[in-house]
């Protein structure tokens, strides 16, 4: 005999899920997408890839921020540069920790091929989110 639910749904058929399953990754998303927004990105720019890997190691251990993601750029003066890939690490967190994550990412930067430049954006708008999320890394 099957239990009656009054105002609950019937748990899901194994290989099936009910409206509200489908609708959770899709309220996560949501979610995390506003928590971003409110969030403030730290963008350093450095020389070389091996350059970035370290800077964004030290970053992350500097700071508790999260490491959003790598963007690469071959400027058309490549061959007069220290090292002819220019590397943007993306960190993610409170103002503060993306400060410190910059600072220490920086020191170590500077300490290997150099920074090109670094810039903090305390609550990007929505249309910088989406840009920022893009990544020619993910290009083939």
């Amino acid at each position: 005999m099957e239990k009656e639910t009054f105002g609950k749904e019937k748990p899901s058929v194994k290989g099936k899920r009910t409206a509200k399953e489908k609708r959770l990754p899709e309220e996560k998303k949501a979610a995390e997408e506003k928590k971003a927004v409110e969030e403030a990105v730290g963008l350093l720019e450095v020389y070389g890839l091996t350059c970035a890997f370290l800077a964004a190691d030290a970053g992350c251990k500097a700071a508790d921020v999260r490491l959003e993601t790598f963007d690469k750029n071959k400027p058309a003066n490549a061959d007069s540069l220290p090292v002819p890939l220019l590397v943007t690490v993306k960190f993610r967190g409170s103002v503060a920790a993306v400060e410190a994550a910059m600072e220490a990412g920086e020191n170590m930067a500077k300490s290997l091929t150099g920074v090109v430049q670094r810039h903090i954006i305390a609550r990007p708008t929505g249309d910088t989110e989406k840009m920022l999320k893009l990544s020619a890394f993910d290009k083939s």
